[in-house]
């Protein structure tokens, strides 16, 4: 019976993507709507910059206006305080602390970590690679530079040590604020591991700063998503659906970019336009970014069984105090469901 509901979810979500998609000659010439979209400046990024340069957003009658921020707990608290109208990043525990109390919506899923492809990395530090700490097994004892505590570095560390079989409490982490810092720290050898996003790999390696592996290949999660305000999506229905087309049209073009047909990572005939693209926005050489792509699902699904997970280790850590579950967080009037694997 949850099968047939979540196709059915499905469904609904793509007919009402196809409706809105139909824009007439008049709708056209109307004034183009201003949002601002709350973002982190990293690969995962991608489909937004790809719809942005393509002029998708603009054929949905909407005018995109990019904030960046240094950590995915400050889009979630940007969206509460009305300074973004849409985040597209991470899931974080102060974003489900917002939509346990009302304030903010998933209304899609995006980036996933998944085996293959890279988005968040581990990394050691000069000084614990001379040291000899170079794998998983040598986290316990050291310290571990994240954006905040919470966040979905902080997540992911989690989320190793359960499978590497260490306990949290035997590893440091050090919340560092925001992406630039955290990589600082790692450079600095202020920490003795990182986690940070596979778009700093090229910049690392200059710095003698070294990858011991990549969360999708360890432990693959639900990680990003759209989310807003709870008001926006109670009033902005129309605009909040324009929006996901849009988006869509960008996930579209970069899946197939990177992606095969059963799933995997390979590069297409149009990844270098997609490539070419991101440097623009991230202001790095395409060649940099050739092999630091993260994997976004094609239909832009949400797992909700994962949130739940996710909620129960926040909950766990004392991170989220008020019961919540994904259904809670999630709205199901814009978002599609992964099915479970069985």
């Amino acid at each position: 019976m949850k099968r047939r509901f979540g196709r059915i979810i499905a469904l609904a979500w793509a007919s009402g993507i196809a409706t809105f998609a139909a824009t007439d000659s008049a709708s056209a010439a109307a004034p183009l709507q201003e949002i601002k979209v709350g973002v982190l400046k990293v690969g995962a990024t991608g489909p937004v910059y790809v719809a942005l340069d393509r002029g998708y957003f603009t054929a949905e009658g909407l005018k995109a206006d990019l904030v960046y921020f240094g950590a995915g707990s400050a889009v979630a608290e940007a969206i509460v305080a009305g300074s973004v109208d849409v985040g597209v990043t991470g899931l974080t525990a102060g974003l489900y602390n917002m939509a346990a109390g009302g304030q903010v919506r998933v209304i899609s899923g995006l980036h996933r970590e998944a085996p293959g492809f890279h988005e968040l990395g581990y990394f050691a530090s000069p000084h614990a690679w001379a040291a000899g700490w170079r794998t998983f097994k040598d986290f316990p004892g050291h310290s571990v530079a994240i954006t905040t505590i919470g966040s979905t570095t902080h997540y992911a560390l989690g989320l190793l040590a359960e499978h590497e079989g260490f306990p949290l409490s035997s590893v440091r982490p050090i919340p560092m604020q925001s992406i630039p810092n955290s990589a600082s720290a790692v450079v600095g050898s202020k920490a003795d591991f990182g986690l940070l996003p596979s778009t700093s790999l090229e910049e690392l390696k200059t710095q003698d700063v070294h990858l011991v592996g990549w969360v999708g290949d360890v432990t693959p999660w639900q990680i990003g998503s759209v989310f807003t305000a709870t008001m926006t999506a109670d009033t902005q229905h129309n605009m909040l659906k324009h929006f996901l087309v849009a988006l869509q049209k960008g996930v579209n073009d970069y899946y197939d970019a990177f992606t095969t047909s059963n799933g995997t990572r390979e590069d297409g005939p149009t990844a270098p336009a997609i490539l070419a693209i991101i440097s623009k926005y991230l202001d790095q050489p395409a060649a940099r970014l050739e092999h630091e792509v993260p994997y976004m699902d094609p239909k832009m699904r949400i797992d909700v069984a994962d949130i739940d997970h996710q909620i129960a280790w926040y909950r766990a850590q004392g991170m989220i105090k008020a019961l919540v579950t994904a259904k809670q967080v999630v709205d199901l009037r814009y978002a599609a469901l992964m099915h479970p694997q069985k």
